[in-house]
């Protein structure tokens, strides 16, 4: 039987199309914000605690665990901005390595909504965040 090539550009679409769809299902994104009085992410933290004999990094990840894609690593002394917490896991915001931008959370949020930028954030396992302030 041969196979018929003029659907080869259809079934690439729709492998493209499964794939973006699950990658759409596996970021959780961060929620910040909810209170009208307080900050939208109340805690400052501090990457600590990594093995330098090992990897020396923290990954953060698309959701609250530990086999959700890695979108970046971190470094022991990364500064953080902590937004949420579920079980041992921390959702957190930071400015891209080697910036100082403001990420925009130091006024209240009144409606809880998920973080769009201009910095990154995602989650991180929570044994290896000093919170530092708040």
């Amino acid at each position: 039987m041969k196979f018929p090539f003029a659907l080869l550009p259809v079934a690439a679409m729709l492998v493209c199309s499964f794939a973006a769809s699950t990658f759409a299902q596996n970021l959780e994104p961060v929620q910040v914000g909810g209170d009208a009085e307080f900050d939208a992410c109340a805690s400052q933290g501090q990457i600590a605690r990594l093995d330098p004999k090992g990897d020396n990094f923290l990954s953060v990840r698309s959701g609250p665990h530990s086999k959700r894609q890695e979108l970046d690593r971190l470094r022991e002394g990364t500064s953080v901005i902590i937004c949420e917490k579920r079980g041992r896991w921390l959702g957190i915001v930071y400015p891209a390595p080697g910036t100082t931008t403001d990420c925009g959370l130091s006024s209240p949020r009144t409606k809880r909504s998920p973080y769009t930028g201009p910095c990154r954030s995602g989650w991180v396992f929570d044994g290896f965040v000093d919170v530092v302030a708040g």
